[in-house]
């Protein structure tokens, strides 16, 4: 494995290292490329961005370099008018600003428009349909219930039948003077 030498545009300076990710931001923005900070971030992570990660009292931020700033976007305008895009859109906040700037005033919603004389009224359908649901099930339970309970009498019958047959015989018990005394005759 060998060693590759090191950018030679890369920066050694920490001097050089001037922007924040908010400042990147408002650098992509003013060219036409508006970024959110967590792409940024990703920009970054994956080295297309010249950057430090620095800790400060309140975490870990990226300090960037103007150079590498410049020169991806200098890489997105080219992929953008090679591929026949123009800039990228706005964000969704700046859009929703937009929209309401230039929307009319809003309206209540209409009411509901009355129901026709003449129409099927679905509620009382469904509640209809329900009902009859409720009675068949209602019905549905009491024979199974009176189901169970005729299985719990036949089973007890069986039991009751089967106890004798299954218990074991008892023999009487005999003693061993009983037995000497029942020799043979």
């Amino acid at each position: 494995m060998s060693d590759a030498p090191a950018r030679p545009d890369a920066p050694l300076d920490e001097a050089a290292f001037t922007l924040t990710i908010e400042g990147a931001a408002d650098r992509y923005a003013a060219a036409g490329f508006p970024r959110p900070t967590r792409r940024l971030q990703k920009y970054c992570a994956r080295g297309d961005l010249d950057c430090r990660k620095v800790e400060t009292s309140s975490g870990e931020k990226y300090l960037i370099t103007p150079e590498s700033i410049e020169r991806h976007i200098a890489y997105i305008k080219e992929t953008a008018d090679a591929a026949g895009r123009g800039p990228a859109r706005p964000s969704a906040a700046g859009r929703m600003t937009d929209l309401e700037a230039s929307s009319p005033v809003k309206e209540d919603a209409p009411e509901p428009a009355p129901a026709r004389p003449d129409a099927p009224d679905f509620r009382q359908r469904y509640i209809t349909h329900l009902e009859t649901e409720n009675s068949f099930l209602r019905e549905q339970n009491t024979v199974l219930l009176e189901r169970v309970k005729e299985t719990n009498i036949l089973t007890g019958r069986l039991q009751e039948m089967l106890t004798p047959l299954l218990s074991p015989k008892k023999e009487p018990r005999t003693t061993a003077a009983q037995e000497e005394g029942a020799g043979p005759s």
